[in-house]
């Protein structure tokens, strides 16, 4: 005997929370009428984070209407789970506002660096019979750590070789933007991750190899091509056509991809990258590499990363040459390196270091970055908090925070904050009021009743870093 049940909606955004957060509206003081809640980073692997993604979260999902049927559907589902449910207050944003949720989000400008230990967000009520509204969407708009940290990571590994490149090359600002390329969507756990960690990557960079980052930034970022990619071979295409004709599976690369200004990479250790490189790349393909136009991209993807790309940068020169640009440093001719295995900050840095000591300029090498990218990190990783601050009680104003014995650095801020500059340097400011038009304030008000008041593009974005 089969059970019929009937399956959940996967875009009632009441049921977008934690369990517990549904018995909240019993737990608050008698005569709450205000809530106000903050997102910070309390600190982490980096000094400073790269806010990104809030406005896919609002555009997604907090401008849809709430329904009658949202509100049963939830109703149904979280008291059979154990837990109350607010039924009047949703009952109350469907009848009273519409459907539109009656809360206001101020949030820094997307791409903006904010030293940690600083208000990045805020959400209040904008009805007084709902104050426990901020908190039942902690759980979706805390999410905003994952593509903050994303951009983050990537920002600061931007700089690393940024530095690098100024430094060895000629052409450090057009080389830049494609020389950390985002392998990651395959090492994630979901299409959406893919999609706002991808983009998140892309505010930094222009490499990828994330489709579904294109299609987020297209529907949400109004950007048209967020990024590029070039042809690319990987193992399987190589080793169908057998070890025997290794040579034949790269010829027909070149053949199909190489142009005059075309690039196209060819991953190269499939069975021996030393004799790949020095034999087939150097010697038998070498004329047909040179004649055909394209620069040849040879990849390494087995063994110690950066002993490898010094491997193939150095064969690579000694067969095909190289010019010394205005710095002093080597550029290879015809060809060069991407490094996509094993790639994380560590190994960019020796890899980057390597070239230096050997005389090479950064150009010559560019990496592919996969789950290191947009999988290694965590809420942890720049320890993102979102937490009440300030209420009004019975009319008047209560401070609202932590302050945990056992772990000092979990104290969180009170107050209605907002970000400001003071003597050049960004700070968070508390007032004890909710009267406040925050004047000289870094935060905007991003979304209100249900409406998103603010669409940046990603070029604007991008434009802040």
């Amino acid at each position: 005997m089969t059970t019929t049940r009937t399956p959940l909606s996967d875009d009632n955004l009441i049921l977008d929370t934690d369990s517990y957060k549904s018995s909240h509206f019993l737990q608050y003081p008698q005569g709450t009428t205000r809530l106000f809640s903050y997102l910070e980073s309390r600190g982490g692997k980096y000094p400073q984070t790269r806010f990104f993604g809030l406005q896919y979260i609002l555009d997604r999902s907090l401008t849809r209407r709430v329904t009658a049927d949202m509100v049963e559907e939830a109703r149904t589902l979280i008291e059979a789970h154990g837990e109350p449910f607010p039924f009047e207050g949703w009952m109350r944003i469907v009848n009273e506002h519409g459907g539109r949720l009656p809360l206001e989000i101020r949030a820094v400008p997307e791409g903006t660096l904010v030293p940690i230990h600083n208000v990045l967000m805020t959400c209040t009520n904008t009805d007084p019979h709902l104050p426990w509204l901020p908190g039942w969407f902690e759980t979706m708009l805390m999410r905003v750590w994952y593509p903050t940290t994303v951009a983050t990571q990537s920002y600061f590994i931007r700089e690393i070789i940024r530095a690098a490149l100024e430094k060895t090359s000629d052409r450090a600002a057009q080389e830049l933007p494609f020389k950390l390329h985002d392998f990651g969507s395959r090492g994630v756990s979901s299409r959406e991750s893919a999609g706002i960690g991808g983009l998140a990557h892309l505010i930094n960079f222009q490499g990828s190899d994330t489709l579904e980052a294109l299609r987020v930034g297209r529907n949400h970022y109004d950007s048209d091509l967020a990024g590029f990619s070039i042809p690319a071979a990987e193992h399987s295409t190589i080793t169908s056509w057998g070890k025997e004709h290794e040579a034949d599976a790269y010829r027909n690369m070149i053949e199909r991809f190489s142009r005059p200004g075309s690039v196209y990479a060819v991953v190269s250790d499939s069975y021996d990258l030393k004799n790949a490189i020095n034999h087939l790349w150097g010697d038998l393909l070498r004329q047909q590499v040179i004649d055909a136009g394209g620069t040849l991209v040879v990849r390494p993807d087995s063994g110690e990363p950066p002993a490898m790309v010094r491997l193939a940068v150095n064969a690579l020169a000694a067969r095909y040459g190289t010019t010394t640009n205005s710095k002093g440093y080597k550029v290879l001719n015809h060809v060069r390196v991407i490094q996509g295995d094993g790639i994380d900050e560590h190994t960019i840095r020796q890899i980057l270091g390597n070239l230096d000591v050997d005389g090479y300029s950064a150009e010559n090498v560019s990496f592919g970055m996969g789950g290191a990218l947009l999988q290694k990190v965590d809420r942890d990783t720049q320890r993102f908090a979102y937490k009440a601050s300030a209420g009004l009680i019975d009319g008047a104003y209560r401070g609202i925070y932590k302050d945990p014995v056992t772990d000092p650095g979990k104290r969180s801020k009170d107050g209605v904050l907002d970000l400001v500059e003071e003597g050049g340097r960004m700070v968070t400011k508390a007032y004890k009021t909710f009267e406040t038009n925050f004047p000289g304030s870094l935060l905007r008000t991003v979304y209100r009743d249900g409406e998103l008041l603010v669409r940046d593009t990603l070029e604007t974005i991008r434009g802040r870093g």
